[in-house]
């Protein structure tokens, strides 16, 4: 994915009681005590029961069904699954992250410390199920370590990053862009099912270019529909680029930072929400959600991103809702 700028010439970064199965191949570490005893720790009092399923680690949810698999690639990546859903589908495909860029304290660029599609930093994560979650860690050039863990929640699942940097450079903006990717019964190439919340309600978030729903794909895509939520608005509506890439800007702010999908059949809501953001956006042609967080990480200090990404039987409503409750979680 290309990524849109940050308002005032910066850039936002690129790029959207527990069953728990296991398998004991492509895993470092699955038949060690240690792991044992952390994989039949307790929830609610009761013990989490462990099969070996000979294909992947997963976390099932009992009472939705709600399932969150590890991908077994040379990259950070999950894939989340509804209880209708078989293991073979692709479901929601989540890079976790997709980048983790940082600007130093008195400059003016961005910098990927880390970036998924980046070859030479492929690696095979050392996942580890601590209860609920899953979580890896890795180091970052230069000096800097992070810990990653999506944690299975009844309503989704919720992505923390923690950083400690062991470096002398102060950074004066970090982020960990998780990018969920969604197929069926989410996939919205053209933007029809996708919406924003405004002070007057629910809009969709590409309510001002009605043209999309007609116009070729190939004139559609490749795009990038964004709305500001900190960050001031856009001057320019449409914006084509030297990447080839088109980004539209809406011309509103949001006033809460989620961006949420329908399912194709109306029952189910995928929502991506943070604490703060400085807008939400999303790339049609792989319908991923985003709204970014982003802190500062100083010289000998740690710093922490966190956002979820709701999934229920629900409505838009019930989307607003729960991001009103639970958004001042996400510190």
């Amino acid at each position: 994915m290309s990524w849109p700028q940050f308002a005032g010439g910066h850039r936002q970064m690129k790029r959207c009681a527990l069953i728990i199965v296991v398998t004991a191949v492509s895993l470092v570490g699955l038949s060690s005590p240690r792991y044992r005893s952390s994989a039949a720790s307790r929830d609610g009092g009761r013990k989490l029961p462990i099969t070996n399923s000979g294909r992947q680690l997963e976390i099932v949810d009992p009472k939705t069904g709600l399932r969150l698999s590890v991908m077994e690639q040379k990259a950070p990546r999950l894939r989340i699954l509804l209880p209708t859903q078989s293991s073979d589908e692709r479901g929601i495909e989540v890079v976790f992250p997709e980048h983790v860029t940082a600007r130093q304290l008195g400059s003016t660029d961005a910098e990927h410390l880390y970036l998924f599609s980046r070859p030479a930093q492929g690696f095979q994560p050392h996942w580890q199920l601590d209860g609920k979650s899953l979580r890896y860690e890795m180091d970052l050039a230069p000096g800097v370590h992070m810990q990653a863990r999506a944690t299975l929640q009844k309503d989704g699942v919720r992505f923390d990053y923690h950083f400690a940097n062991h470096s002398k450079i102060d950074y004066d903006t970090l982020q960990a862009v998780t990018d969920p990717r969604m197929q069926a019964p989410f996939h919205d190439v053209r933007l029809e099912r996708t919406y924003v919340h405004h002070q007057e309600g629910f809009e969709l978030l590409a309510s001002e270019t009605p043209e999309r729903l007609t116009m070729p794909l190939n004139k559609w895509l490749p795009a990038r529909y964004l709305a500001s939520f900190q960050w001031q608005v856009m001057p320019l509506r449409v914006e084509k680029r030297d990447d080839g890439i088109t980004y539209y800007n809406k011309s509103r702010r949001v006033d809460e930072p989620f961006i949420a999908t329908v399912s194709v059949d109306g029952a189910w809501v995928a929502a991506t929400f943070s604490r703060q953001a400085g807008n939400v956006w999303s790339n049609p042609e792989l319908t991923c959600q985003h709204a970014d967080p982003e802190t500062s990480l100083k010289a000998g200090g740690t710093a922490h991103l966190a956002e979820k990404m709701l999934i229920f039987r629900g409505t838009l409503t019930d989307v607003l809702a729960k991001v009103r409750q639970q958004r001042e979680d996400l510190k």
